[in-house]
């Protein structure tokens, strides 16, 4: 399953070249044109069959969170900075893969046997961890990992019964249900389908991207917040729920979604009996908060695959709620026109 092997893939903001040579060699065959723009966006067109002259975009980001080397220290511990949005209490103990050569590391903590109980109740901030990395000084952490160099989590993705875990299926769940798009029969209008860079540093890629692709719609697929997970307080709702279909954004902090593009997907999901539910408004953002601001504007609307401990070293999806978002999705543009915009 391409879900796997875009998740092993390694490619944090700005460092996006493996998970784009896998989308490249996924889809080209399947697709008229295909580009990389000055970014490292991917940029590809699936002609319709000229029954409308739509031009409708699907994005999915390549990216994932990560870490950067900022500095070593005299005993060859590398220092680093988070690259996106990382909690802080994951990575004590975590390994990592550092640069080009995945050289093995692990984020050190001091000893639970050392920890003073003042500190057991403190956080220690990222800029305060370190990498190790098993180099004995400064000069040869130094050309092991030169600065700039990033770091990723070291996780295998495995099938866990009806679900499965692995980093990064934020986007990588995403980038999989696109690759799965293009590859399936032609729609009326002509497909942009874009695989972006550096959306956890800002939606930089999907900015330049809907310049270009120009679209009359646009389609975010994502790997969303689930956190249907036991909480203290009864009453709060969860975000979204795994194994509960496909999560369709009406609003989050980056863009509110238009109505019509909503109520094409719900309208789909009950005329065909998919599970799909509604994301709890206001939280995260995505490429749609970059996408529709575009030129004139463009009407958007976000598609996620739910997905437990995102931005972690691990996260949860289920296997039907992925099925579900690509056939939601599916049969949504096969009922997407013109007229659905009006």
């Amino acid at each position: 399953m391409i879900l796997k092997e875009l998740s092993e893939a390694y490619g944090v903001s700005g460092n996006e070249d493996d998970v784009r040579s896998i989308v490249v060699d996924a889809v080209q065959d399947h697709v008229d044109d295909i580009q990389i723009d000055a970014l490292g966006n991917v940029l590809t067109v699936k002609h319709g069959t000229g029954e409308d002259p739509m031009r409708v975009m699907l994005a999915a980001h390549m990216d994932e969170v990560g870490l950067m080397v900022v500095d070593h220290d005299d005993k060859g511990l590398l220092k680093v900075q988070a690259v996106g949005g990382i909690d802080a209490r994951l990575l004590p103990g975590t390994l990592v893969a550092v640069g080009r050569d995945r050289i093995s590391g692990v984020i050190g903590i001091k000893p639970i046997h050392m920890v003073e109980s003042d500190e057991m109740k403190k956080v220690s901030k990222i800029e305060d961890l370190m990498i190790d990395i098993g180099a004995k000084k400064k000069d040869e952490a130094e050309e092991a990992a030169p600065l700039g160099t990033y770091a990723t989590f070291a996780t295998r993705y495995r099938e866990l019964g009806p679900t499965v875990t692995g980093k990064a299926f934020d986007d990588r769940a995403g980038c999989a249900v696109l690759v799965e798009l293009l590859r399936g029969e032609r729609f009326s209008f002509d497909l942009h389908g874009v695989f972006t860079v550096q959306e956890e540093v800002g939606l930089r890629g999907a900015q330049v991207a809907a310049y270009a692709v120009h679209p009359d719609c646009a389609f975010v697929l994502e790997g969303t917040i689930a956190d249907d997970t036991p909480k203290e307080k009864k009453d709060v709702s969860p975000t979204t729920e795994v194994g509960k279909g496909p999560a369709i954004t009406v609003m989050d902090r980056s863009f509110i979604a238009d109505r019509r593009l909503v109520q094409l997907l719900t309208g789909t999901a009950t005329e065909l009996g998919i599970p799909c539910q509604i994301k709890q408004p206001g939280r995260g953002g995505t490429d749609a908060g970059a996408i529709h601001l575009s030129r004139e504007g463009v009407p958007s609307v976000a598609v996620s695959v739910p997905a437990r401990y995102i931005h972690s070293p691990a996260a949860l999806l289920s296997l039907q709620d992925f099925d579900d978002t690509v056939r939601l999705m599916r049969e949504s543009l096969s009922r997407l026109a013109w007229e659905t915009l009006r």
